[in-house]
């Protein structure tokens, strides 16, 4: 019998990708050991977010003093489980104990960095990656990126795609902003990578609006945001909300008129297979991972020119509406599933515990 550990520290940040990627990992994993396997998972997790796995659970709940003093939910550990790239690895020392890293980006290749920031951000992953007996990457483009650019050695590296995180039914109405107009909605962390504020002479359309969702990472962004859209004249039609609830994004996602991913740097992209699911337009940068996820159910920028962009934009509405692509596109968010992804995590654990 295996015990594997899934460190899900990072669900401390609610409604991140990060948060949704532990808990539908964890919840598909745990139904399929508990059904088929004699191995066991536990969940390394913050007190506040421990209910999130089921009553049956076995949960650690992280104290201040672990990792400083002594660890002894490792003594029978056998995998553990590190689910992010610039993370922590608290059995970093116990080499008796096998270490999973999924990888989910090298954005820090791809972003407009300091190249001392680049160097820092590179070698904190590397270290990590020294440590892992195996990596998980949630995309080819991400896997690609980890072989170019570290040095993996002889360890396996894997390609697991995302799940499709359920969306809940959405209410009758947000609980905060109620667009007046026809919108475009998109949501993330709101920050330079995302690439927003290349969709704000899109409201050069005077029947658009523009709802951004997501934690405002970035006040200097946001500010220049605003400062095109008064230049423009369309401030009125620009909405920044910042975190919206699961509820609300699920209306704006209903709702919309098409979902816009212009950002520069994804290693998978959870927002746009929750826009796929409702079979919304989806228009995306031609960058990274963006391509490999939505594939022919998607229409690309190929740069940021606000002609270009306006261009593909009512070039893809006249497809949407005239096609049955809204069909194509639920199909294949669809193609993204948690019960498929944990299965394969599940193959990943028992090969490094045969090879333990």
């Amino acid at each position: 019998m295996g015990k594997i550990i899934l460190d899900c520290d990072l669900m401390r940040f609610k409604n991140s990708g990060l948060h949704h990627y532990c808990l539908n990992l964890g919840i598909y994993v745990q139904k399929i050991l508990d059904k088929k396997w004699k191995d066991k998972i536990s969940f390394y997790v913050p007190a506040a977010e421990a209910h999130l796995f089921g009553p049956q659970a076995n949960c650690i709940v992280e104290k201040t003093w672990h990792n400083r003093l002594f660890n002894p939910f490792l003594w029978d550990c056998d995998i553990w489980h590190a689910p992010f790239q610039s993370g922590k690895i608290i059995p970093m020392d116990n080499k008796r104990i096998k270490v999973l890293l999924t990888v989910h980006d090298l954005n820090s290749l791809h972003e407009p960095l300091r190249p001392e920031d680049r160097i820092e951000n590179l070698a904190k992953t590397q270290k990590l990656i020294d440590r892992a007996d195996a990596i998980v990457c949630i995309s080819n483009t991400t896997r690609n990126d980890v072989i170019n650019n570290m040095e993996v050695a002889n360890k396996p590296v894997y390609v697991i795609h995302n799940g499709t995180h359920d969306v809940m039914a959405p209410p009758e109405k947000p609980s905060g902003y109620m667009p007046q107009r026809p919108f475009l909605f998109t949501m993330g962390y709101i920050n330079r990578k995302k690439n927003f504020h290349t969709l704000v002479p899109m409201l050069a359309n005077p029947r658009l609006e523009l709802v951004i969702a997501g934690k405002l990472d970035d006040e200097n962004y946001i500010a220049e945001m605003e400062k095109t859209a008064a230049m423009m004249g369309v401030t009125d039609r620009l909405h920044v909300l910042g975190p919206v609830s699961e509820a609300d994004k699920a209306w704006y996602l209903r709702h919309c008129e098409a979902f816009c991913l212009p950002s520069l740097a994804e290693g998978f992209g959870a927002p746009v297979v929750e826009a796929m699911s409702f079979g919304k337009p989806i228009f995306l940068s031609n960058l990274t991972s963006l391509p490999e996820i939505g594939a022919d159910a998607a229409f690309y920028f190929k740069n940021f020119e606000p002609d270009h962009m306006l261009e593909i934009y009512q070039a893809g509405m006249k497809i949407y509406t005239e096609t049955n692509l809204r069909e194509r596109i639920i199909e294949r968010s669809s193609e993204f599933s948690w019960e498929k992804s944990a299965q394969q995590y599940v193959n990943v654990y028992h090969s490094m515990l045969i090879n333990k």
